[in-house]
């Protein structure tokens, strides 16, 4: 690697990695808050598979779309890390390594991946206007969705239930269309903040 010269001929700085600011800590915490209430939102029982439907993966999704991609990892992970460690932070007040082995292990695990995706696709496709559509959010968190989150929950449904690929699919089937909706709601509060904030992307993600 080539060293670079200022145009006086000084040897440039060295660029250095920004490091987390307190705002990004605080927005990082705030995030793994929010997904923790939305956990408890709804809770509505769905089959007999024991995963029940909340506003979960909206605040998953909010977190890498409106975050970026690193905070937003960053956010999705550390609610991970509070209901590993005993808090009460999962769908119905579950908490524990238990919640993160059973037939929910599956999406529980795949939230930071997909909040990683869904940040990195709408910060690319934003671009450096920091300007985002409701119809740009839409398409790039309900891609995360089906890319990371519906594929690693049957995956997990499969595994801890002893069922086939196809068996789980079609419990996994029932989740759709609140994805959906979830999804739309997510477009919408993202653009919106977004339009008032767009600093949100141009910061370091």
């Amino acid at each position: 690697m080539t060293d670079q010269t200022t145009p006086s001929g000084t040897p440039a700085p060295a660029t250095r990695r920004r490091r987390m600011t307190p705002t990004d800590l605080a927005l990082v915490a705030s995030f793994a808050a929010l997904i923790s209430a939305f956990a408890y939102i709804g809770a509505i029982p769905v089959g007999g598979a024991g995963v029940p439907i909340t506003l979960q993966t909206a605040g998953v999704m909010l977190a890498g779309c409106l975050l970026g991609p690193g905070r937003g990892f960053l956010a999705v992970a550390l609610y991970l890390a509070l209901g590993a460690i005993g808090l009460p932070v999962f769908a119905e007040h579950s908490a524990g390594l238990g919640a993160m082995t059973g037939a929910s292990a599956g999406y529980l695990w795949s939230f930071p991946i997909a909040a990683l995706v869904g940040g990195l696709l709408v910060k690319y496709a934003a671009g450096e206007r920091g300007k985002t559509r409701a119809l740009v959010v839409f398409g790039c968190s309900i891609a995360a969705s089906i890319l990371v989150i519906h594929p690693m929950g049957i995956a997990g449904l499969a595994l801890y239930l002893d069922l086939s690929l196809a068996e789980a699919l079609k419990i996994d089937v029932l989740y759709w269309a609140g994805d959906l909706l979830k999804t739309t709601l997510v477009a919408l509060v993202a653009a919106e903040v977004h339009r008032a904030f767009p600093q949100l992307l141009r910061a370091r993600r």
